[in-house]
């Protein structure tokens, strides 16, 4: 293991989600000395629209560090370099750096499109229409999350938005030039979610924005025409800044990614170092929704799943990305929809899976079998790239108690892990060997998904030890910025925890590979309903 030169050095990451923002201080080893959270508001104006303030984002880090920093008892001087993951979500600002509203019901406030936020679905196919190559790396089919679409839903709604704007920022960009003052964007949310291709020279594509009645989008944003590696030191923290934060001007900012590419990061450091046999690990990152990250060293292309983006964590890697746009966020949902439930709080859902457990005990896996859901509730991300697919549950009864709703909640959690193994075959078709699931985020703590995850899918589930994965893959970006390591792959080797493996469980392989069958079926059934409809 290579060890920092600078013992007693400190860093900060900073991860924000959808709806909260977390704060940690780890050593240079890796070790998570203090974190604190608070959460962050979102306006949801219409069906399919969700909008954040980036002040409040901005308030609520800070206010997160400053009791990282405080639960961890570090001196603020000690503090070498501080780091930003975040959703995709887009930031809009004017030229002296106000806010720009993004909202259909007015005003400046809501300047933040959420990454979730499906406004731009005319605009995504209107995209995957020109068939234009940059396609290429998005699974051939541009998806409502991205920004470009985004931007063209502005450009056509909010015109008034779009003649003052000059910075589109992605949520990390935004906060890296909120504590540097640095305008520079990341390799990762441009290449990931913006179609700059990083592998070629220049890597935007302005005939791809000409096509698509945003031209001047690059000028109008204030984008750069290159790329910034994750890592690259960005300057110290400006005085205003550092105020807000409770740190100091002698901290350096780290280039920041988007927050599934952290938490890839922070599960699969400790193998990043055998590049013949990555492609065997598939990083999980899972809550309100679930990605999947596979890294390569060469480009691997297909429909169905995002990427190929090179460089877009550690460079010489190729990464791809699959995922579910409602996991977490479905089984909160089931739970207020049904009858029995109430608000999916933590509570909630630990009743639940107790109950569920109980149950098993009198029926085993075959509790519920003739309930079977596909989870497409907020579309399908992967890997059929579908965001207009809709959700599926077959087998309902006249049943409105809470055993019941425990069934449901059982069989959708065999349903989501049986989408991660469709997105698994899908990579394993194109050339990697996936047998590793590193498995990290909201649904560590879920029992029934944990367990799922391995006997669904038939591989090894690694569940890192470190205490916040996504916040240890930040910490090794910010760690590079203060030049505790001379790379970012040497931080990774230096901050990596380890991880506490479980195997599938070889008697639930025939129950799982009769649901499997049925799920496909489902599928395919879906899309004929649709043909009939």
């Amino acid at each position: 293991m290579t060890l920092a030169t600078s013992i007693g050095k400190y860093v900060c990451a900073v991860d924000v989600g959808t709806g909260s923002a977390r704060a940690g201080i780890l050593d240079s080893a890796g070790t998570l000395l203090g974190r604190a959270e608070h959460p962050i508001l979102m306006n949801q104006p219409k069906s399919g629209h969700a909008e954040h303030d980036s002040e409040d984002i901005w308030r609520s880090v800070c206010r997160a560090v400053q009791g990282a920093l405080v639960n961890s008892g570090v001196r603020p001087a000690d503090v070498a370099g501080i780091s930003f993951d975040a959703t995709c979500s887009l930031v809009v600002r004017g030229g002296d750096g106000a806010q720009l509203g993004v909202s259909t019901s007015g005003g400046d406030r809501w300047d933040t499109i959420v990454w979730l936020d499906h406004r731009a679905l005319d605009e995504a196919d209107q995209c995957t229409a020109t068939r234009h190559d940059v396609l290429d790396h998005l699974g051939g089919v541009m998806s409502p999350e991205m920004q470009t679409p985004k931007l063209m839903w502005l450009k056509k709604k909010r015109p008034d938005t779009w003649a003052r704007a000059r910075h589109f920022f992605d949520l990390a960009d935004f906060l890296t030039w909120r504590a540097s003052g640095s305008a520079a964007r990341s390799q990762c949310t441009l290449a990931c979610k913006w179609t700059y291709l990083a592998h070629r020279e220049p890597g935007w594509r302005r005939d791809f924005f000409e096509a698509v009645g945003i031209g001047d989008m690059l000028e109008r944003g204030g984008l750069p025409e290159r790329a910034s590696l994750v890592g690259t030191d960005l300057g110290p923290l400006t005085e205003e800044a550092a105020v807000a934060l409770g740190l100091t001007t002698d901290c350096r900012v780290g280039v920041g990614l988007i927050d599934a590419y952290a938490g890839t990061l922070g599960v699969l450091a400790g193998f990043i170092g055998d590049t013949a046999t990555i492609d065997r690990h598939l990083a999980l990152i899972a809550g309100t929704s679930s990605c999947v990250m596979a890294m390569a060293t060469e480009p691997r292309s297909f429909n169905g799943v995002w990427g190929p983006y090179f460089g877009v964590t550690l460079s010489g890697l190729w990464m791809c990305e699959g995922g579910q746009s409602a996991t977490g966020a479905l089984l909160d949902h089931l739970i207020r929809w049904h009858r029995a439930g109430g608000e999916p709080d933590a509570a909630m859902h630990r009743k639940i899976a107790a109950r569920v457990m109980e149950l098993r005990q009198a029926e085993g896996l075959d509790l519920a079998g003739r309930l079977h859901v596909l989870p497409d509730f907020h579309g399908n991300r992967s890997p059929l790239a579908d965001p207009h697919a809709v959700g599926v549950i077959s087998g309902l009864a006249l049943d409105a108690t809470f055993d019941s709703l425990c069934k449901l909640y059982w069989r959708s959690c065999v349903g989501i892990a049986l989408g991660v193994r469709h997105i698994l075959d899908a990579l394993n078709e194109r050339g990697f060997v996936i047998d590793t699931l590193h498995v990290t985020g909201g649904h560590t703590r879920n029992p029934l998904l944990m367990e799922l995850y391995a006997d669904a899918t038939g591989c090894t589930v690694v569940e890192p030890q470190a205490t916040d994965a996504t916040l240890s893959g930040t910490a090794m970006v910010a760690a590079t910025a203060a030049g505790l390591y001379p790379h970012l792959a040497a931080a990774c080797a230096g901050m990596q925890q380890g991880g506490v493996a479980r195997k599938p469980n070889p008697a639930a392989r025939e129950r799982f590979e009769r649901d499997y069958r049925i799920f496909l079926e489902m599928h395919r059934q879906r899309r004929q309903l649709d043909v009939l409809g």
